[in-house]
């Protein structure tokens, strides 16, 4: 199959709140009031956590049958550590995102175990937002518009 190439806009509507697109499809981030925001709507990164836990749970609907599990239902739970020292600037030794995520996968089925764990292992090895976040050169430049 061939490269496809996903776009997506996120565009500033003032304080911290951001509007952002990809095909006709929108969400709103903005940050909670302790870190200058309205909290009106999840930040960006509960919305990449989400994005794991989105994607995650793709990969287990779409190939629970090549596994042989039959899902009754599946959900993921994360978390992830992120100091905002760091990108407030406040201190330039800290990290700027997250240092560590971590997630439980809840599985409900009553398919062989056996089968389940080779549907985590491949869930753990497929799921393309993990596999992004686990190391991707990202570039990028600007434009002065007037």
């Amino acid at each position: 199959m061939a490269i496809q190439t996903f776009n997506a806009k996120a565009e500033w509507k003032g304080g911290a709140l951001v509007e952002a697109t990809s095909r006709s499809f929108k969400v709103t981030m903005d940050e909670p009031v302790e870190l200058g925001g309205t909290n009106t709507a999840m930040n960006p990164v509960e919305l990449l956590l989400c994005s794991l836990g989105g994607c995650m749970s793709i990969v287990a609907g779409m190939f629970a049958p090549k596994f042989r599990v039959e899902l009754k239902g599946f959900s993921v739970e994360l978390e992830g550590d992120l100091d905002p020292d760091g990108f407030t600037g406040k201190n330039p030794d800290v990290r700027k995102g997250f240092s560590d995520i971590r997630y439980k996968m809840h599985i409900i089925s009553d398919s062989p175990e056996e089968n389940i764990k080779k549907l985590c292992k491949f869930i753990e090895e497929h799921c393309p937002v993990k596999d992004t976040l686990e190391g991707v050169s990202v570039t990028g430049t600007y434009v002065i518009e007037k």
